[in-house]
């Protein structure tokens, strides 16, 4: 006897087994009413359904076809019926295993709901914190809130980083570092830009759009871009101070030294002699020029009286000290110290680090305030001028810090500084000490590397895994090829349960049981495998999720932007074109050769 209130549980059977067969046929019915219309509307008979009734149901199960389709032929409405359910029936199908791919491609990542800090509803409130220029406005535009990131796969939300993130992106060429990344983080920029490349596409697609907004600065000493000179950076200005002369100096001896992290006597003492001349030359009011003529002359006094007239004793004595030692050794030091700074002896590369009083002189103080874009352009490789890149790009960078302390902690607009090429045409030394603490002073880095190992090279196995520890959003894209890292990843991301079921069959029967195993979320070779224009986010105390990037030309803006973009290409060419023009000057001819003078000597 069943307990009071309650059912017998065949009922709750014979129930649901009766609401099945209604469903059933419903659905049944519902398909062959409108694929019936169909087959009638393509024999000619125009779309009149029947009415959607039980004796419109009974009427079909009796075969009463020209009843409910009046004049139409019996055959066509049956082959309707037909097509329409193979129609649709495939539709689900696929549908089906669709999502079931996506559901098993995604297991064990994270979700919408692990993922609301980065959403626009957390993200937003994550702003109006970060952000005291935006107390009191009620509708926030999605770029005053972060930076874009992508929308979680397969059908979002939008996610965003926020104004204290600083970010790490690790992809392979051409797996959409610059239309992904770089371009649409400077087009939405809403505060001052800073942007390293060694090539010309970002620049092109982000001029225009960025000079409606503010400033811009375009630093490109060695033609990348082609565009005039039309700015002068002093490049001695922040040598003032010891720490400042020997900054400038560990960019120069970076830009020649594959690995920071190993500096043998040579390059140790070149950085040093070069910190003592980048400090006489900045208390005394000296040129770069000159600086490249006590360079070029090691029994120059000129830098040690000036450092003494400065009172600082110490490092004059020590310069003196490699001027006075064996001929040998301070002749080494100053030629490694000249190999760090040969790029300066080009004039082209020279003249936008001198004084001209006919340009307007870049004031990173200035510019770190206001919505102006600097864009730095190098090429790597010999003759870059990467050393001068680094520098005005940690100069305004730590002005930025300067400008935020005087702030009250943090810039608002914040600052984005793109380092496209980091490991080519940037070279901080510091970068992995500088990730720690930029983001809180409202300066958003974004470091673009084409591999762990590219990364390694420059700043060292311990400065890139500190940079890999500070950066609170890091994100994997397409075309990582480096084994032991995707494994160490593929670790990182962990493994989730896999369910097998079994069954096993008797005499007595058959039985059936499961178990389960551990497997990894992302096996290594998905890692690498991971399709252009998606990307593995790593985000700080947030389980990792698959993102799919927004490139720039995918977005409601993309058609104006690319014919400005057009343009920019167009005019780049034609300023190349007018360069290879005027050439260099001819060889001289050699003066013709009287008949029978002998030709070998």
């Amino acid at each position: 006897m069943s307990s009071l209130g309650g059912r017998p549980r065949g009922s709750d059977m014979v129930f649901w087994a009766i609401a099945l067969v209604v469903l059933a046929n419903a659905v049944l019915f519902t398909m062959a009413w409108l694929g019936g219309t169909f087959g009638a509307m393509i024999t000619g008979h125009g779309w009149h359904p029947p009415k959607w009734s039980l004796l419109s149901y009974w009427r079909l199960i009796r075969g009463e076809t020209d009843t409910l389709w009046p004049g139409s032929s019996p055959f066509g409405v049956y082959f309707g019926m037909a097509l329409f359910g193979v129609v649709l029936t495939t539709l689900i199908v696929l549908a089906g295993m669709k999502i079931l791919g996506l559901r098993k491609r995604n297991e064990g990542l994270a979700k919408a709901r692990d993922l609301r800090a980065l959403a626009p509803a957390g993200i937003a409130k994550r702003a109006r914190e970060l952000r005291p220029s935006l107390a009191g406005m009620k509708d926030l535009a999605p770029d005053e809130t972060g930076n874009l990131l992508g929308d979680l796969e397969p059908h979002g939300p939008e996610l965003r980083s926020s104004f204290e993130d600083v970010e790490l992106d690790l992809m392979a060429p051409r797996a959409g570092k610059s239309t992904g990344i770089a371009i649409p983080r400077v087009l939405r920029a809403r505060g001052a830009v800073l942007l390293t490349s060694n090539k010309s596409d970002v620049y092109a697609v982000t001029r225009v759009e960025r000079e409606q907004i503010g400033r811009v600065w375009t630093f490109d000493p060695q033609g990348i871009a082609h565009a005039p000179r039309e700015m002068w950076w002093d490049m001695l200005a922040d040598c003032a101070t010891i720490e400042g002369a020997r900054r400038l100096a560990g960019h120069f001896v970076a830009s020649v030294n594959d690995d920071t992290t190993k500096k043998d006597f040579w390059i140790s003492a070149a950085q040093n002699t070069l910190t003592a001349l980048f400090l006489a030359a900045s208390r005394g009011q000296a040129s770069v020029s000159d600086l490249l003529g006590w360079l070029a002359d090691p029994a120059d006094r000129t830098p040690v009286d000036l450092l003494r007239d400065a009172q600082l004793h110490a490092m004059a004595e020590q310069l003196q000290g490699t001027v006075r030692g064996a001929v040998e050794t301070r002749d080494g030091i100053y030629e490694t110290a000249r190999q760090c700074v040969a790029c300066l002896l080009d004039p082209e590369i020279l003249a936008w680090v001198t004084q001209d009083p006919y340009l307007p002189q870049f004031r990173p103080d200035q510019h770190v305030l206001g919505r102006d874009t600097l864009y730095l352009l190098s090429k790597d490789g010999g003759g870059s001028a990467a050393g001068v890149i680094a520098g005005l790009a940690d100069s305004t960078m730590r002005a930025g810090v300067m400008a935020a302390e005087r702030m009250g902690g943090r810039l608002d607009p914040p600052m984005t500084a793109v380092l496209d090429e980091a490991a080519n045409v940037c070279r901080i030394s510091d970068l992995p000490d500088l990730y720690s603490h930029l983001g809180s002073r409202g300066i958003n880095v974004v470091t673009l590397l084409q591999s762990y190992k590219q990364g390694s090279r420059v700043w060292g196995e311990a400065g890139m895994d500190a940079m890999w520890g500070a950066a609170t959003i890091k994100l994997l894209g397409a075309g990582l090829d480096d084994a032991d890292f995707v494994e160490k990843v593929s670790k990182l991301i962990g493994q989730h349960d896999v369910s097998t079921i079994s069954v096993s069959r008797s005499k007595d029967g058959s039985s059936r049981s499961t178990s389960y195993r551990q497997e990894n979320v992302l096996p290594p070779d998905r890692i690498r495998a991971m399709p252009k224009g998606t990307a593995l986010l790593l985000a700080t105390g947030i389980r990792p999720a698959m993102i799919k990037l927004r490139p720039w030309f995918k977005e409601p803006d993309a058609a104006r932007i690319s014919a400005q973009a057009k343009q920019e290409v167009a005019a780049i060419t034609e300023r190349a074109s007018a360069k290879l023009t005027v050439g260099t000057p001819p060889r001289p001819r050699m003066p013709a050769v009287p008949p029978g003078t002998p030709t070998h000597w």
